[in-house]
């Protein structure tokens, strides 16, 4: 399996997929131009039919499947993917739709003019010839390639453990390449790339990133932007439209077109009101059509960066060179091309030179005889027959054989003193000409001005303007979100279960008052008007936080659910949304404060909690829990700049209750645990913490406890001290059922306190109509526990629901 993997391997590497460094061509490509060469399907006669050239090519040449060999030929003819096409074709040949050519059967093709170029010589021994597959014909090993087509016409290919990609490149410019190298041997790239600017694409387009262009010219491989040539024009009505007129190389127009279209569609960008191909025989052209007041440029932009209106263009440049795959720069090739160019150049002078040798032979041998013409006459007539002539010629004159037979084989007509004078004019400019192929043998020079000056003769013939611009640099492309989404003030919601959801202003108004979808165990978290632009954090009591853009939300009516987060994320079955908050941007100066109930705290910037790449599907940690029984019990968002004084107030199941300054509290890492909060006995547990405003003289603690009790006490019977302390008892400890505290808050003017107990029973209850009382009182009893069950739920509302109020 080994040896004929490698056998293979070596095969579809060599013979297959990657193109000879000399000529630029496959295998495949190189017996199609052979084939029609040899069959006389050149550029000055008539087309003939494709399925034809391709029974040809496989039957002497290439004896594999015809499909393969009619898309190679195919593919030589498309101006598309050409920068000079080979072939050319009378029919459908194919599109940069994608859409596939005629069959055989119905296209006609012949050789291109330039294709002669490719080809010229090769009947001068100007290369190696091999036995064919069935050793009836020979088959060139290389084509002469009178022009650098491997950088002109690029290739694409892949083979086992091999890829190429060179891209093509403006005839022109390659060719004053290789003229200067020949001038100057030890060409610098920099050199070189005054003449080679970089690709020139037949699609045209811009190309951006002269650093990346250099550094594939130099290695082998590199990268660059390639854009397609873009204009905004100005419609009636203040709105505009872009006009497409050139795309990237390879890219399939229908595809793009379709792309453009689904953004349109999706609603991905918003603006674009309509796509259309308007392209015809007089050129490409992909027109967008944008309502009214959209920022063109910034649709554009999007359009680059999510389409193949813009596409990274990287050079792998593999070539066959000395019969193995190497990665060559652009002075490499060129230099290789070079090479063979000397060889093709010098072995058809030593054949036009041994040709002319062999004539010059004959011309002396012919000038002598009609010098001596009536001594010649009598002894062929003098001869027993033709045989006998050419050896009486040969032994009585001492002519050469090949001579003796040009003198048997003389016309009457000849032996005018007109062809005499014509001979002598023959010899001379034969003799001239000797000399001229001996200079170019002997002389470096000499061979090297004549490469130069055909080289010159084909550029003047076949040169064309460039059709890629390059650029230097590679354009940053920002985009306001402001075009990817229509700025629409909506209403969104997010309920404690995880439920999320956003609606139209008028769907929220038709149903104020009415049911807002949630389920009656569910409760809402947060329900305010934003922006589509702006942005949604929600904190989970695991301590996860969950980002998601408010363009995003579930878009449906008020009276909907909306969307689970379950479906999207991986939560805990018993994983519940703590806060949320709704930002302008992802610019913000906050910090988030974070406390657990097994008695930690921490600080956390908003930069260090930006969503990634996957914030669709994965949970952010915004602290790390100690253990299973952790959970996070309230965040609170603080402006970082601001310098108003602030504290934390904490408090324990078993009654203690500890103040310090919010400064003791380190700002640290995402997936840090942070700090010890209170000075905590093994059974007890942080129940619940604030943070106070020293600014703030209205707010007051409003405590709860297992027992139904409810006590109202001030800020200042809790002394200010330092982090990680036992705090002191705001309840007083009792011989028998003591009381702990269940709920614990501060509570300002409007805020009422709602409770509900296991027996379904439920009760707000207003703590303004309570009297203060000290450190050492343990409340109001407001609950009858006996009767109504032991309390399940207690929080803090902002104003009251229907229903009774204590």
């Amino acid at each position: 399996m080994d040896d004929r993997f490698g056998r293979y391997s070596k095969y579809i590497i060599q013979e297959r997929a990657l193109p000879d460094v000399r000529d630029g061509l496959k295998p495949v490509q190189r017996r199609i131009l052979y084939a029609m060469n040899i069959d006389g399907n050149t550029y000055d006669k008539a087309f003939k039919k494709a399925a034809k050239s391709v029974g040809n090519v496989m039957g002497n040449f290439h004896p594999h499947g015809d499909s393969s060999i009619y898309e190679a030929l195919v593919r030589l003819s498309q101006n598309w993917k050409l920068r000079v096409p080979l072939i050319e074709m009378h029919g459908n040949n194919g599109s940069m739709d994608g859409d596939p050519p005629a069959a055989m059967r119905y296209t006609e093709a012949r050789l291109s003019k330039i294709s002669q170029k490719m080809l010229q010589d090769i009947d001068k021994n100007t290369v190696d010839m091999v036995l064919n597959f069935d050793d009836t014909q020979e088959e060139p090993t290389v084509l002469p390639a009178r022009f650098p087509n491997l950088l002109v016409n690029g290739a694409t290919g892949i083979s086992a453990g091999y890829a190429t990609e060179i891209p093509p490149h403006n005839l022109g410019e390659v060719i004053d390449a290789t003229v200067a190298l020949l001038d100057n041997p030890d060409l610098t790239l920099d050199e070189a790339m005054q003449y080679v600017k970089g690709p020139d694409f037949p699609t045209g387009g811009i190309l951006q990133g002269v650093a990346g262009i250099k550094k594939a010219y130099e290695t082998g491989r590199g990268k660059v932007i390639l854009q397609s040539k873009t204009q905004i024009s100005e419609l009636h009505g203040h709105r505009s439209q872009i006009v497409v007129t050139e795309i990237p190389y390879e890219v399939n127009k229908a595809q793009l077109v379709k792309k453009l279209d689904e953004v349109r569609v999706l609603k991905k960008v918003e603006g674009i009101a309509e796509v259309r191909d308007e392209s015809d025989r007089h050129g490409l052209s992909i027109v967008i059509e944008l309502k009214r007041e959209v920022d063109a440029q910034g649709v554009l932009n999007y359009l680059f960066m999510n389409t193949d209106l813009q596409v990274t263009y990287n050079f792998n440049m593999v070539a066959i060179a000395q019969m193995r795959p190497q990665q060559m720069g652009l002075l490499p090739i060129l230099k290789a091309y070079v090479a063979h160019q000397k060889e093709v150049v010098l072995r058809r002078t030593k054949f036009d030179l041994n040709k002319a040798q062999q004539r010059l032979h004959i011309v002396d041998g012919l000038i002598k005889a009609l010098s001596i013409l009536d001594q010649v006459i009598k002894t062929i007539r003098a001869s027993q027959n033709k045989r006998d002539a050419q050896q009486n010629l040969m032994k009585i004159y001492d002519f050469s054989e090949a001579q003796a037979n040009a003198i048997v084989a003389l016309q009457l007509y000849r032996l005018t003193n007109t062809d005499v004078t014509s001979l002598q004019a023959e010899q001379a400019r034969l003799e001239k000409i000797i000399q001229q192929y001996r200079t170019i043998i002997d002389k470096p020079e000499a061979l090297l001005k004549v490469i130069k000056d055909e080289l010159m003769a084909t550029k003047q013939e076949f040169s064309t303007p460039r059709l890629t611009k390059i650029e230097a640099q590679v354009k940053e492309l920002k985009i306001d979100r402001s075009v990817m989404i229509g700025n629409e003030t909506v209403r969104i919601l997010v309920s404690k279960q995880g439920y999320l959801k956003r609606s139209s202003l008028r769907s929220y108004q038709a149903s104020v008052g009415k049911d807002n979808g949630l389920q009656t165990s569910d409760e809402v978290i947060l329900d305010q008007e934003a922006s589509t632009l702006e942005h949604l954090w929600m904190f989970t009591n695991y301590g996860h936080l969950i980002y998601r853009p408010i363009h995003e939300l579930a878009d449906v009516r008020w009276k909907d659910t909306g969307q689970h987060l379950s479906q999207t994320y991986a939560l805990k079955s018993d994983e519940t949304i703590l806060k949320a908050f709704v930002f302008q941007d992802l610019q913000q100066q906050q910090n988030f404060v974070l406390a657990t109930n097994d008695n930690y705290i921490k600080q956390v910037n908003f930069q260090d909690l930006l969503p990634g790449r996957t914030y669709r599907t994965r949970l952010v940690q915004a602290i790390k829990l100690h253990d299973q029984a952790s959970r996070v019990l309230d965040i609170y968002c603080l402006n970082a700049t601001d310098s108003q004084p602030k504290e934390v107030i904490a408090w324990s199941k078993n009654t203690y209750a500890l103040r310090f300054d919010l400064t003791e509290v380190p700002l640290v890492k995402a997936k840090a645990t942070g700090v010890k909060l209170m000075d905590l006995k093994t059974d007890d547990q942080v129940v619940n913490f604030c943070i106070h405003d020293l600014a703030d003289q209205q707010s007051y603690i409003g405590i709860l406890t297992q027992r139904g009790a409810v006590k109202k006490m001030r800020m200042s019977e809790i002394p200010s001290t330092t982090r990680s302390r036992r705090g002191i008892l705001v309840l007083r400890k009792l011989k028998k059922d003591s009381h702990f505290i269940k709920f614990v808050s501060l509570f300002s003017k409007n805020d009422i306190l709602k409770v509900e107990t296991k027996n379904n029973y439920w009760k707000q209850i207003n703590l303004a109509d309570f009297s203060f009382g000290d450190r050492y009182s343990n409340g109001s009893f407001v609950i009858d526990i006996e009767k109504n069950g032991p309390i399940i739920l207690a929080k803090k509302v902002n104003q009251p629901e229907s229903g009774e109020i204590s």
